[in-house]
C-alpha cells in the first residue's frame, strides 16, 4: 500500500514539476533559483500529506495553491535575511532572453507579493476570481482590488504601448 502511494506521488509530481516552476518563476519574477526552491518546499509539504490530497478532486489546483503560499511566507520570511553588499552579482549575458519578457519580469518584480501573485494566478494561470480567492485565502472583493492596483501599477510601470517592448 505504501509503495504504491508513493509510485502515485512520484507520477504526480514528475507530471506537475514543469507546471509548478513555470509559474514559479513568474510569482518570483524571473528567479528561477528561488523559484526552484519553491517548487521543492511545496512538493516537499504535498509528499507529507498525499494520502489526504490524493484523494481531493484536484491534486493539480492544490499544488498551486501550495506553491503560493509557500512563496507567500518566504516573502514574510525574506526580510530578516536580506543583507546589503556592495559587491554586484555577476549578469548573465543576454540575449536568450527577449526585452519584453525581461521587462514584464521586472515589473513584476516590483509588484508586491500578493499583487504578483493575483496577477499570476488570474492572467497566467487563468483562474476565476473565486478560485485566486481561494488559493489566497481571501475574499473575491480583496483578489478585484488587488488585481485592479496591480494593473494600474504595471501600465505605470510598462505605459499603454506594451508593444514598443517586443523585438521586431
Amino acid at each position: 500500500m505504501r509503495q504504491a502511494r508513493a509510485d502515485e506521488y512520484a507520477e504526480f509530481a514528475a507530471a506537475r514539476a514543469g507546471h509548478l516552476y513555470r509559474s514559479a518563476c513568474l510569482l518570483t519574477a524571473g528567479d528561477t533559483h528561488l523559484a526552484e526552491d519553491l517548487v521543492q518546499e511545496a512538493l516537499g509539504r504535498i509528499y507529507v500529506r498525499w494520502s489526504r490530497i490524493s484523494l481531493v478532486g484536484n491534486p493539480a489546483a492544490y499544488a498551486q495553491t501550495v506553491l503560493v503560499r509557500v512563496l507567500l511566507t518566504h516573502q514574510r520570511r525574506r526580510s530578516s535575511r536580506e543583507r546589503a553588499t556592495d559587491v554586484l552579482p555577476e549578469v548573465a549575458a543576454a540575449g536568450v532572453d527577449t526585452p519584453l519578457r525581461l521587462t514584464l519580469l521586472d515589473a513584476l518584480a516590483r509588484l508586491p507579493a500578493k499583487d504578483r501573485a493575483v496577477v499570476v494566478l488570474r492572467y497566467w494561470e487563468d483562474r476565476s476570481i473565486e478560485e485566486t480567492a481561494g488559493v489566497l485565502n481571501s475574499s473575491a472583493a480583496a483578489v478585484r482590488t488587488r488585481c485592479t492596483r496591480a494593473l494600474k501599477q504595471l501600465r505605470g510601470l510598462l505605459g499603454e504601448d506594451i508593444g514598443a517592448y517586443a523585438r521586431p
